[in-house]
């Protein structure tokens, strides 16, 4: 497995990482901890050392999860984590949070349930406008000096966003969503990144499994399943819609001996070195096909048939709901 730069940061990852939340929720049952270990040693072993979580998946379970792993092979592993979007007891969303106060107490809370003495990159998940990004990312630089966290991540900003932080203090890494059906970051924030120096991570590089091509119908998903209710681009007949472009995906990925996902990763690697994608899965199988795709070269033209196969404007339904969408791009 090749390995990236994260930004300026002097932290060194592999060219395809892996996203945790998957193992707790969101994608049909959670996995325990015994199981979802099972998939991280399965994937730091092929090569990935770089793992990306969030306090507010399952609501702090997610970080739980990865406390064992973490005790066994921490030297070797690359951990982010994310504060600001905040749950209660019973999962339901409270409300967000960029104050510097609570900035402490979330990576306090982080580093006890990841049983570790320090984060390697810290993330802003979403702004809050109420508090000057300038303020938040004080309190995360405080951070580092006070050696809980190696180096900083905004998640789901503006370019205006990540230029203000940055005259605060270095930000390593910028994610979003971004993949084939997902490529509104090309045209403003993946070259301010460049400008800045800053690396990017690719979240949901799969459309949330929709380009592996195994959904293909209601019955395909689990009881425990968010994305038929409430992912646009899998409700409300979005998902028949959609599936058009994956078979054309598919029939690229096929002249190439490979799977529509291997194809989706490879793409986005191809895009520059910079592009870190973080596909998840609870399946070993799954994460060796995903390995796999940092094999997969992909020539100018071969970029050029994906991009036509699947223009965005083509792709059914927003990436979130409404709701959610007025969290992004602050």
């Amino acid at each position: 497995m090749k390995k990236a730069a994260l930004g300026k940061s002097g932290l060194s990852v592999s060219r395809l990482g892996f996203g945790c939340m998957g193992l707790a929720e969101f994608y049909g049952e959670a996995l325990s901890n015994a199981e979802a270990e099972k998939v991280l040693d399965a994937a730091l072993d092929r090569g990935v050392n770089f793992f990306d979580t969030a306090d507010m998946y399952g609501t702090g379970r997610n970080e739980e999860q990865l406390s064992g792993f973490l005790s066994r092979r921490r030297k070797d592993v690359v951990i982010a984590t994310k504060f600001a979007l905040r749950r209660a007891a019973d999962g339901s969303f409270v409300g967000l949070s960029n104050d510097p106060a609570y900035i402490r107490q979330a990576c306090d809370a982080s580093l006890k349930r990841l049983k570790i003495d320090r984060i390697d990159l810290y993330y802003m998940h979403r702004r809050d406008p109420s508090v000057p990004v300038e303020e938040s990312v004080g309190a995360m630089a405080d951070l580092i000096r006070a050696g809980k966290v190696r180096a900083l991540g905004l998640s789901e900003v503006s370019a205006a966003t990540l230029e203000k932080a940055m005259k605060v203090h270095p930000i390593s890494t910028l994610q979003s969503e971004y993949s084939i059906f997902t490529r509104d970051m090309e045209k403003e924030m993946i070259p301010a990144c460049r400008r800045l120096g800053v690396s990017f991570v690719a979240y949901s590089p799969l459309g949330r499994g929709l380009l592996t091509g195994a959904y293909r119908r209601e019955s395909d998903f689990g009881a425990a399943d968010y994305r038929l209710t409430s992912n646009p681009r899998f409700a409300d007949g979005a998902l028949a819609k959609n599936l058009p472009l994956v078979d054309k995906i598919a029939a690229i990925a096929k002249t190439k001996g490979a799977t529509p996902a291997q194809i989706a990763l490879a793409w986005l690697m191809a895009k520059g070195d910079d592009i870190i994608p973080i596909p998840g899965t609870k399946k070993i199988s799954r994460l060796e096909e995903n390995v796999g795709s940092a094999a997969i070269a992909l020539s100018p033209g071969d970029i050029a048939a994906i991009e036509r196969a699947a223009p965005p404007e083509a792709v059914a339904g927003a990436r979130y709901n409404e709701m959610a969408s007025a969290t992004l791009n602050r």
